[in-house]
Formats: C-alpha cells, sequence, structure tokens
C-alpha cells in the first residue's frame, strides 16, 4: 500500500535541515567521491513506512535504487531488508540520518495503527478505526501516511474538510433546538455529514431524533456506548466511540456495537528500528 508520496520541496526541505552547507566530516576527510552502498533493514518486526520517501531522498542526491523498495504498509519481520541506495559516499552520508528517522518514526506509527485496527476487528470484523489530527505540529504528512499504511482512516484533515459539533459550537447557539442546527448545517454543506460530539445517552439521544448522521461518544464507557448503540437502533445514525481509545481495549468498544472508533494512540508510538549499513563497493 502506498497512499500516496511527499513532494519534492518537504523532502528537500528534510535533507537541507540535516545537512544545509554539506557534510563536514566526509568533506573533511576527502572521501566524497568514493563509491558506496547504504542499505536499511528492519531492526525489529514493523509495518514499513515512507521507504517510497528515502528512494526520492536519495534520488534527490544523485543515488540510485536498483531493486524496488518494501512497499509502505508491507508487514516485515526483524533483519528484512527494506532498501538499498548506491553512490557517492557524500550524498550517502547526506541521506543516511533523514531517511532513517523518517521511516522509523512512521513506521512506529503505522505499526500502531495496524495493531489497534487488528485489536478492534477482533471484537467486529466491520469496524473503522480513524485517527484524530492530533498529529505532532508539522509532521501531518508522514503521521497521515502513516496510520493509512497501518489500515486506519484519518478522522478528520483539518476543520475544513468535515462538519464536528462540539460542546464548545454549541455554547454559542443558544437555545436552538438540535433539529434546527441539524437543518442550518444541511442548507450550508449538503453533501456533508453531520457529526455531533456528546458526553452521554440523553444528549446522545437528543441529537440522534435530531437527524445527526454520526453520534460520537467522547471518553464513555463501552457500557454506555453498548447503551446507546441499543437506544439509536432504530435510527440511521453512526455510533462513533472517541477518546482514551486505544489497543487495550478497543476489541470491547468494537464488541459494543460502535461503528468507528476515533484515537490518537497511534501517534504516541514509539519509533521502530531501523538498521544501517553504509560501505564502500568496488
Amino acid at each position: 500500500m502506498n497512499p500516496y508520496t511527499f513532494p519534492d520541496n518537504l523532502l528537500n526541505e528534510l535533507l537541507g535541515d540535516d545537512s544545509p552547507y554539506g557534510d563536514a566530516t566526509t568533506w573533511g576527510l576527502g572521501i566524497g567521491d568514493a563509491p558506496g552502498r547504504l542499505v536499511f533493514r528492519a531492526r525489529h518486526a514493523q509495518v514499513a513506512c515512507c521507504t517510497e520517501e528515502a528512494v526520492r531522498m536519495g534520488a534527490l542526491r544523485g543515488l540510485c535504487c536498483e531493486e524496488p523498495p518494501v512497499r509502505s504498509g508491507t508487514p516485515v519481520e526483524a533483519g528484512h531488508l527494506l532498501l538499498t541506495l548506491y553512490g557517492r559516499a557524500a550524498d550517502l552520508h547526506t541521506v543516511w540520518k533523514p531517511a532513517q528517522t523518517l521511516m522509523e518514526y512512521a513506521a512506529g506509527i503505522a505499526s500502531a495503527a495496524a495493531e489497534l485496527v487488528a485489536a478492534g476487528r477482533r471484537g467486529n470484523p466491520e469496524i473503522a478505526v480513524a485517527c484524530t489530527r492530533k498529529q505532532v505540529p508539522g509532521a501531518k504528512a508522514m503521521s497521515v501516511k502513516a496510520i493509512l499504511a497501518g489500515g486506519a482512516v484519518p478522522h478528520r484533515l483539518g476543520l475544513s474538510e468535515t462538519l464536528l459539533v462540539f460542546a464548545e459550537h454549541r455554547a454559542f447557539l443558544g437555545d436552538e433546538p438540535p433539529a434546527a442546527t441539524v437543518r442550518r448545517l444541511r442548507r450550508c454543506w449538503p453533501e456533508r455529514m453531520v457529526v455531533v460530539e456528546v458526553a452521554g445517552p440523553e444528549e446522545a439521544m437528543r441529537w440522534v431524533e435530531a437527524g445527526a448522521d454520526v453520534i460520537q461518544l467522547e471518553k464513555c464507557t463501552p457500557e454506555v456506548v453498548a447503551q446507546v448503540v441499543e437506544l439509536a437502533r432504530p435510527y440511521p445514525a453512526k455510533i462513533a466511540a472517541a477518546g482514551g481509545v486505544n489497543a487495550s481495549n478497543a476489541e470491547a468498544y468494537a464488541r459494543a456495537g460502535a461503528h468507528v472508533l476515533v484515537s490518537s494512540a497511534p501517534y504516541n508510538a514509539k519509533p521502530r528500528d531501523v538498521a544501517v549499513t553504509l560501505e564502500p563497493v568496488g
């Protein structure tokens, strides 16, 4: 699976951040023109991610990759070859750390997302896992690619994309009935689903009856989720469980009947190590 690749300007920014004026050590040693090979392997089991970006980083610095890399989204075992780059030692050293670090952080998120999806699907094989926009600032491109590689989907890419009515929005609406709020949003954005976040069953049913498309239960137990699912059964609304959902409780929320699990947990995952060998050839 390769949902998308980063644009060159972002990859050049990552490369330039690490060596804005070249590699002082390689230049000082006078080894820059020596031919070499840069080999990346999974040090631990992981879901590979951003291997395509590593290859493109190499291409931007004149390196070649003779064999296609392992594709993002591929589960691999420890020791598995991810990709190999060939070229000048100066360029290999320039690409080494930015590519390795990007793959490690992305693989951590992708692997955690895959574990969360697997846990949820033990409770319901049809469950969807959606990851919030609570990424590390500046890391959205990597984070979204990684959760997609792990089998999850974005919950919201940003405020411009979806309609999600929080209590913080409703505080400005005064006594407007829920049905009137739903109608207002449908008039303005007729092609978009109306999602409403609530804190309990009574509030949930007010918005279910008002015609909301999705009810997002924030920090509710699986037991509360099951109660709302049962109460809302005659209506078309979907029920999403959010707030504190992780791999340890995803199965319980899925068994409770939630249609969607909303989580930011994968973004807190530890990087999955990628082993690197850089050596001369020829």
